[in-house]
């Protein structure tokens, strides 16, 4: 099962181009730089410390990020932790060109300090506000002119997205795909790839970073697509089974209903976290710690640095559990409340288990089913991390489950929906409606890592 792409794009997803190159271009870029990442208390890391009143942990500039305290009240619940806080918004962004016929995407070899493996496939550019004006003192961002300048090409995608709704606060991302004419001058941790190419490394583990697969889920679709019953102009056609004004209608009721406060506390006044052995930790020893960590990657802006990143216990699960509705395939969303989404909910896959987010609900629906999933209904199966410059060895695994009317009907639980494909890919179009999680699924869908049932 795929989302069908239309022209130019179609031919890229056709052209599924042998790895051979790719494989020794990865290679040669991972033997090319010393990449070493340490652990350290936090109370060492360089220019990182906490706030003497407020407990905090903040860079000595004010910008990056900060470590604060969040406590969330909803349905009667009220639990505490600690959350990542990055008001500013970053730059994804991928540039594609057309070289005989086929459009081509640059990707980078990007080393992150808390990624499995540290080096995966990014976007061509990857920058928060504070690393593209330049605050970390170090080199400038390569590319940075075709996306803050993006009249210099045309504009395939804009638009801003979420990240972790359950570890960072109102964090998002300006998520671009910009088209270029001219040649781009080329550097050795740069690599143009078809989206047949990327499809298939998006069914390896650990490969494509979140950041890739966020843009890549955020391409249009240009025409009508068999798998999702869309339209040329983005609506859902008339075999989706609900319309796309009753897909709104939904998640707006899903919104409305949900009455979840939100409030910023002093990292210090939180009961449960406490500050031992160089890191913060719940008292229990569940959920994630915070952990300092030092770096060096010759391949970065800055050479060497030193930072906190978010260690969750475990690994994570999302699934989309899919079957055809009078033929039709549709998948089965949910709509999933994170407190630090900037409307509280985005739409979510069936199944989004995360170990370390502490204000999750003892039981996950669904989730038995796709653990227990026969290996024969399993059309995409591959783990992936989380954005390696803010979490350590945060894994998901990321599953789309064939099912019937036996094990899921077609009137779900309050909470979830069937849509189709297209109806996704339509609402990705605009921010605040699509998670991450979703976005990777949608990903991974849109450019053919999904196999037919």
């Amino acid at each position: 099962m795929s989302v069908s792409l239309d022209g130019p794009l179609a031919r890229s997803l056709a052209a599924a181009e042998p790895l051979d190159e790719f494989e020794a271009w990865f290679a040669e870029r991972r033997a090319a730089h010393a990449f070493r990442v340490g652990q350290a208390p936090l109370e060492a890391l360089d220019d990182w410390s906490f706030d003497p009143v407020t407990g905090n942990l903040g860079h000595r500039s004010g910008r990056f990020f900060t470590i604060e305290g969040l406590r969330v009240t909803a349905a009667g619940r009220t639990h505490e932790q600690p959350v990542i806080r990055q008001p500013e918004v970053g730059i994804l962004g991928i540039l594609t060109r057309t070289v005989d016929g086929i459009p081509r995407f640059l990707m980078q070899a990007k080393m992150e300090p808390g990624n499995p493996g540290l080096l995966q496939l990014s976007p061509t550019i990857q920058a928060t506000y504070s690393n593209y004006t330049g605050v970390h003192g170090g080199q400038p961002v390569r590319f940075l002119d075709h996306f803050r300048r993006p009249d210099r090409g045309r504009v395939v995608t804009d638009v801003l997205q979420s990240e972790n709704g359950c570890w960072f606060l109102h964090k998002r991302n300006r998520n671009m795909i910009v088209q270029v004419d001219e040649e781009v001058e080329p550097h050795p941790d740069f690599h143009w790839l078809t989206l047949g190419q990327l499809g298939a490394l998006l069914r390896r583990d650990n490969t494509v970073n979140m950041d890739a697969r966020s843009v890549l889920a955020c391409l249009p679709l240009a025409g009508p697509a068999p798998s999702s019953a869309g339209r040329a102009d983005g609506t859902a056609g008339d075999d989706a089974r609900y319309s796309d004004t009753e897909l709104r209608s939904w998640f707006t009721a899903e919104l409305a209903r949900r009455h979840t406060r939100t409030q910023l506390v002093p990292l210090a006044e939180l009961a449960d976290w406490r500050r031992e052995d160089g890191t913060i930790r719940h008292r229990t020893g569940r959920y994630f710690d915070i952990v300092g960590i030092t770096a060096e990657a010759a391949s970065r802006e800055v050479a060497r640095w030193s930072q906190p990143l978010l260690r969750p216990h475990g690994q994570g699960l999302a699934a989309f559990l899919t079957r055809r509705i009078d033929g039709i395939p549709h998948l089965l969303a949910r709509a999933s409340a994170e407190a630090g989404l900037s409307n509280g909910m985005e739409i979510g896959p069936t199944v989004q288990h995360i170990p370390g987010d502490c204000g999750q609900p003892d039981r996950v629906p669904f989730l038995d089913l796709v653990r227990d999933a026969d290996p024969s209904a399993i059309r995409y199966d591959a783990v992936h991390s989380d954005e390696g410059g803010r979490f350590q060895h945060s894994e998901s695994r990321y599953l789309v489950v064939e099912t019937d009317d036996d094990q899921v009907p077609l009137d779900p639980p309050p909470g979830y929906l069937w849509l189709t494909p297209g109806q996704l890919n339509s609402l990705v179009q605009h921010q605040s409606y699509v998670n991450v999680q979703a976005r990777t699924l949608l990903a991974c869908l849109g450019l053919g890592a999904v196999t037919r049932p």
